[in-house]
């Protein structure tokens, strides 16, 4: 009988707490208030808390919507350098090379060596991470004279998807130019680091010049690809990290955004 007792007693309990955990999901928990789960490795699926306010405001600056920002937010500084040094960032990066592959290998190549792609330079082809781990990952204002010692150095690492893309154009017979808004005193090093990260082959380097001095990114490219295809280049395609990279006017035929939460260029 006392077996008997027990187990209804087991029973109720166990209705009970199903009751409870239906009506009320708090009531029971097994897990942190209010967690929040994404992916941090789509490979291993892997899994880590992260704050949803600054996964929203990195998609409203890659969308354009936050328009002209100086750094990130202070409490997005670990989410940032999270998301740029791990997988979630490389795995993006991957997938608007994979778009711009699979795009290039549509188009048909005429053989005049007119037919050309566009490359940005900084956060596109070479990434500033390294410099940036000392510079509070966004956080702190642009200075530009210690940018400029770092681009000096030339010591900028590829992106990885955007040497394969790269690669593969060259060999789908691109005529591959890279714009960029570096100043044409840093041409050597340019350059070199673009050489020592394993590119070649470009056909024209355009860097800022004195009188292109004070003008919008977005001003400084459309003239420069104006010029080109007043040349009798077709634009086919062009990659850059941010919008000013990619509008404005005499825009390629179709433009592959990358991602880059750490700064804003207009």
């Amino acid at each position: 009988m006392a077996l008997i007792q027990f187990s209804v007693i087991s029973l109720l309990i166990i209705m009970l707490l199903i009751s409870l955990s239906s009506s009320n999901p708090s009531a029971i928990q097994t897990t942190p208030d209010n967690p929040i789960l994404l992916p941090t490795d789509r490979v291993s699926g892997g899994w880590r808390g992260v704050d949803l306010y600054c996964e929203s405001w990195r998609f409203t600056v890659e969308t354009n919507d936050a328009g002209s920002w100086t750094r990130i937010p202070e409490k997005c500084v670990d989410f940032v350098e999270s998301y740029i040094t791990g997988d979630w960032y490389r795995m993006e990066s991957e997938a608007v090379a994979d778009d711009a592959a699979a795009y290039a290998k549509s188009v048909k190549i005429s053989g005049n060596g007119k037919v050309a792609w566009i490359f940005d330079i900084d956060e596109t082809l070479l990434s500033n991470v390294p410099y940036y781990e000392v510079h509070g990952f966004g956080a702190e204002i642009f200075d530009e004279l210690s940018f400029n010692l770092w681009v000096d150095l030339a010591e900028a690492p590829a992106l990885p998807a955007s040497l394969r893309l790269y690669k593969e154009l060259e060999q789908l017979g691109f005529t591959i130019i890279l714009l960029t808004g570096r100043d044409e005193s840093q041409r050597n090093a340019t350059e070199s680091n673009l050489l020592y990260s394993g590119y070649s082959n470009w056909e024209r380097l355009i860097l800022r010049q004195n009188d292109d001095q004070g003008k919008p990114a977005t001003i400084y490219k459309s003239e420069r690809r104006k010029a080109l295809q007043d040349e009798g280049y077709i634009i086919h395609g062009n990659s850059g990290d941010q919008w000013s990279d990619l509008t404005g006017f005499s825009v390629a035929k179709r433009s592959f955004k990358l991602p880059n939460p750490l700064y804003f260029i207009s």
